[in-house]
């Protein structure tokens, strides 16, 4: 690697390391407001909220890039359905249903299947380093998820809930691998577009939820939780997830999604006050390890 490459691609981990700790706070909130907020409601108002606020800094950038957008349409409306419309619906609407424990095991799910959609849509074949390195991340997750008790993950069970967020789940890994398609437009323009067939997705499901939204109690814990998922896991987060797989791949970038339980529980034990154990620690040297697997012998071949 030159000093260059080396420069770009710690850049890139740091922003994804950023990028999953606002992700597991969005977690948190989702779960923590499922019963204030309804699922599709709330998916409306993070994206937007997030267009309101994107739009000032965004607007000569979608005027410079019109002709980029519309001869793009279709690959932008494939991602903004998939990567951000139906991944947070199905994540927003699944909590509601299943446990955290059973959300962020399947969430682990991701790195393999960013690398199975890789190679069914663009003939990409993971090495046997990269391979190890996902399951070793993989491991530290389930680790860290079912708190080094085996008894746990004997007595899971999927059920509706659980099977929203795997669908969610397939919706972020097919984004990840296909971010190599989308116009070359700026990343504001991206981003905004994007969150705009999101918001204009979920609208008919929120009024759907008329009812519930009649009986919501806007109370300063309620409106806390619109401002967080509309700026930081929307603006920010994605923003600095779409950078780093221009810089290191979907591949790289996807594995990383096994830090989001780790920071989960970090969040817990400064929020919530629960303990952190050894598990913890061991989980977190297992998705480190093999996220540094991947991160030094991987070959850069899914960058578009």
């Amino acid at each position: 690697m030159t000093r260059s490459t080396t420069s770009t691609t710690t850049r890139a981990y740091a922003m994804l390391v950023l990028v999953m700790l606002l992700w597991a706070g969005n977690s948190i909130v989702g779960r923590a407001v499922r019963d204030s907020i309804p699922p599709f409601t709330l998916a409306f108002v993070r994206w937007t909220g997030a267009l309101l606020v994107l739009l000032p800094f965004a607007w000569r950038g979608l005027v410079r890039d019109a002709a980029g957008i519309k001869a793009g349409w279709r690959s932008l409306l494939l991602l903004g359905i998939v990567g951000v419309a139906a991944f947070n619906g199905f994540l927003y609407w699944g909590l509601h249903y299943t446990t955290a424990t059973n959300g962020l095991l399947l969430q682990a799910a991701i790195p393999a299947l960013v690398l199975l959609c890789n190679l069914l849509f663009f003939r990409d074949r993971a090495t046997a380093w990269q391979i190890f390195g996902v399951m070793l991340s993989t491991i530290g997750v389930i680790l860290v998820v079912i708190k080094a008790n085996l008894h746990i993950l004997a007595t899971l069970r999927l059920g509706f809930g659980d099977m929203l967020i795997l669908c969610g789940v397939v919706a972020w890994a097919i984004y990840t691998s296909l971010l190599r398609i989308r116009p070359p437009i700026g990343p504001a323009s991206f981003v905004f577009v994007t969150f705009l067939i999101a918001a204009l997705a979920m609208l008919p499901l929120a009024i759907g939820e008329g009812q519930e939204i009649a009986r919501m109690d806007l109370r300063p814990g309620v409106l806390a939780a619109f401002a967080y998922v509309a700026l930081l896991p929307s603006l920010v987060a994605y923003f600095l997830f779409n950078v780093a797989v221009d810089e290191i791949g979907a591949a790289r970038a996807g594995q990383t999604i096994g830090l989001m339980p780790l920071f989960g529980a970090v969040l817990a034990a400064l929020l919530l006050g629960e303990p952190l154990h050894g598990y913890h620690l061991a989980g977190m040297l297992l998705i480190f390890l093999g996220i540094a697997i991947t991160a030094l012998i991987h070959p850069r071949s899914d960058l578009p």
